[in-house]
Order: structure tokens, then sequence, then C-alpha cells
């Protein structure tokens, strides 16, 4: 009984094209691990894929912005070419975005320079009522959406999203240009030396212009 017992489950363990059940599993098993490990430093995303900007304009209008705060020159490329929107595009799908480690109870208050974030917006909110002002702006004065203007006309406008000079139409406490262009400019600089597993920073290139050698290894 015991030597039939062990023959039976010797069979039943094999494969017709004999490789045997074992062998099979771990060949999965593997190609599964290798799968996942591409994927596994930015959540299964690559470089070009998009998970909170859907609309390509949204998209399109922050990296025409991006670019216009951190332009190419001859020190390096610019934010286009670094991946900084795509950046703030995982940024604004996590915690960030949804400002799930800060208070965001009441009351709510126009933030002094010497205050954090004080709006009753979470971030991917606020980001969103700004990139569509650049474009009722650019519209306004120009007739065409904000990554169609020249170079000179995105910086008229941004400089006026600097200096508080454009309404969001909203409540100062709710939100404020100025503010939206400080988050703005935060998250170029952000994408640009980041970690390039985060997926701003391609192939190093901002730590290059900075001459950091940054984790090779890894």
């Amino acid at each position: 009984g015991i030597i039939g017992g062990s023959l039976l489950g010797g069979l039943v363990g094999f494969n017709l094209d004999g490789s045997s059940s074992k062998e099979e599993a771990s060949t999965q098993e593997d190609t599964a691990s290798e799968e996942t490990s591409k994927g596994s430093n930015t959540g299964g995303l690559t470089d070009n894929s998009r998970v909170f900007f859907h609309n390509d304009l949204d998209f399109n209008t922050v990296s025409a912005a991006m670019e216009r705060i951190f332009p190419e020159s001859e020190s390096g490329p610019g934010a286009i070419e670094l991946g900084c929107a795509f950046y703030l595009d995982g940024q604004l799908t996590g915690q960030y975005g949804f400002n799930s480690k800060e208070y965001m109870q009441g009351p709510f208050r126009e933030p002094l320079p010497t205050q954090g974030y004080q709006s009753n917006l979470n971030r991917r909110d606020y980001f969103m009522l700004g990139i569509n002002k650049l474009n009722e702006e650019a519209n306004s004065r120009h007739e065409t959406d904000f990554p169609d203007l020249e170079d000179d006309q995105m910086d008229d406008i941004l400089t006026d999203f600097e200096s508080g000079e454009v309404d969001l139409g909203v409540p100062a406490h709710t939100a404020t240009a100025s503010y939206f262009f400080t988050m703005l400019r935060a998250a170029t600089i952000e994408g640009a030396y980041a970690d390039p597993v985060y997926r701003g920073n391609r192939d190093m290139a901002g730590w290059k212009m900075k001459k950091f050698p940054g984790h090779q290894m890894s």
C-alpha cells in the first residue's frame, strides 16, 4: 500500500509533457514576480501612463505651464522632457492629492505667507480649479487654449497668477491664484529633481544637471 501510494502520487504530480507540476508552478511564480517587479516602483504605471489627468487638454495645460516654469535650456531638458507633469499626475492620485495626512477641518482662512495649506479643497480639486482658470484666461485674452499660446503669452498669464491678480471665482479662503502658482511651481521642481521612481527626473537628467550621482544601483 505504501509503495502503491507513492507511485500513484508521483504519476499524478507529473504532466504529460514531462515537466512536474512543481516545476510549472515555480515557472509561473517567477513570471508573475518578473511582471510585478517591472512596475513595482511606480504602482504598475509606465512612464507615459496617466491616472489622474484623463483629459488631454488638462494634461497639456499643466505640462505647458510647467515648461514655462522650468524651461529647456543649454543646461539641460525642461519640465516636459523631464516628465514633471507625469510626476504630478501620480502625486495627485495618492495621499498628496487627497491631503490624507493633513488636518482638513475648519476654520478656513486665507493663508498668511508663514502658513501652510489652509483650504477646504483637497489638492486634486485645487489644481483642477487652477488649470481650468489658466484656459479661461487664455481664451479670454487670446481666444485659444493655454497650451496653444506663445511663450510670452503664457508667461504673462502665469505672472498674473503668481502675483494674485487673477480671480479664481471662489472665496479667498478656498483658493487663490497665487497659492495655485506656488503649488504648481513646487510640483515642477519636485518633478525635476525627485527620484525617477516617481516618474519625474527621467534618465536622472535633473540630477545630472546638478552633478548629483543619485542612486545608480537601484
